[in-house]
């Protein structure tokens, strides 16, 4: 009896010192993978004691505390302790209008800008202008000064041949005699512009008819036909100059009267600007400005004044017989002009 008793009792006591261990792996696990997480943090959170250095002397030179013995680069306005009294007086002892040396030279720098944009803007409408009365000089000495307008815009001068009966016949991109008389005169003023020459052909919203399917294969050619001439016979060069066709996108007017049609049916001959979109941007205000100001010629081109009175008697006399043949040729034109149209309408081209 004594000694089962004591077997149970021994049994019973190497159970107690042998409990179930397994939670240990698990715990192990843990232990590890955390000592693994902050030895990475550590190594991230090390500082750069070189740049902690500059910072801490930096600060504390900023705020008057310590003379370190180096400048203080930053910009603002350094304040010593002793000049701050306890109600915080001291920070604003000089002008409240005065800015910062860096905000001041930031300013000074924006509206020196804006002054060279616009001077190169000045000098780039000047120059557009000179363009324009090269050309409508050439014009009006030739009677044809009726065929061409004139635009100027955020792209540079246009120089827009107006009512294609004049320069095309119906349905046609052949250039007229007519035509080739208004590309004389615009040719050797572009050829040594020293710009970039777009020419945009367009037409009006009917449907084109043969031979061309459609209206942007009808302006496409009349503005090719157009480059044509002024690189082969006006000695445009041909790396300054293209050539694109809007057919009907970009109409002037948007009537369907004869004088609507007209009107969209153009060659556009675009002398582009050679300054930046920002400067060129400028144009059409100064020009608004120079035209509300009385269109004044720039004094280099205003030499009228100083011809003497018996040379500004002849020219008043020459002007006024060539207007008079611009005139009788203007009512010709639009006689045939009148022609072009009912001719057009009948037969459903443009």
């Amino acid at each position: 009896m004594s000694g089962s008793r004591g077997g149970r009792k021994k049994k019973g006591h190497a159970e107690e010192e042998h409990p179930d261990e397994r939670w240990l792996a698990s715990y192990m696990d843990m232990v590890t993978v955390l000592m693994c997480m902050f030895i990475v943090l550590f190594a991230m959170s090390s500082v750069d004691q070189d740049k902690y250095i500059a910072l801490r002397n930096s600060l504390a030179t900023g705020f008057g505390q310590t003379d370190v013995g180096k400048v203080d680069t930053a910009s603002g306005t350094v304040v010593a302790l002793d000049d701050v009294t306890a109600e915080g007086e001291g920070y604003s002892t000089g002008d409240e209008t005065d800015m910062s040396e860096a905000a001041a030279s930031g300013e000074a720098q924006t509206a020196e800008q804006a002054a060279a944009a616009t001077a190169a803007a000045q000098a780039e409408l000047d120059d557009l202008t000179a363009i324009k009365e090269a050309i409508a000089g050439n014009l009006e000495g030739s009677g044809l000064s009726a065929d061409v307008q004139f635009a100027t815009d955020a792209r540079g001068l246009t120089v827009r041949l107006v009512g294609t009966e004049t320069f095309f016949g119906t349905n046609s991109a052949d250039l007229s005699s007519q035509a080739k008389a208004v590309m004389n005169a615009i040719a050797p003023v572009l050829a040594t512009s020293g710009h970039d020459v777009s020419v945009e052909g367009h037409a009006d919203q009917r449907s084109s008819t043969a031979p061309f399917a459609t209206n942007w294969e009808l302006s496409s050619a009349r503005a090719t036909q157009v480059l044509r001439d002024l690189v082969e016979r006006g000695g445009m060069a041909g790396e300054h100059i293209q050539a694109v066709g809007f057919g009907s996108s970009r109409p002037l007017a948007t009537g369907g009267t004869d004088a609507d049609l007209a009107s969209n049916r153009r060659v556009d001959i675009v002398v582009l600007s050679n300054q930046s979109d920002d400067v060129s941007a400028l144009l059409p205000s100064l020009e608004a400005a120079a035209e509300s100001a009385g269109g004044a010629v720039p004094a280099s081109r205003n030499t009228t004044a100083e011809a003497p009175a018996a040379t500004t008697a002849e020219a008043s006399t020459e002007k006024k017989a060539t207007g008079e043949k611009t005139e009788k040729q203007t009512t010709e034109k639009k006689k045939e002009s009148s022609s072009h149209d009912e001719e057009a309408s009948q037969s459903g081209g443009h």
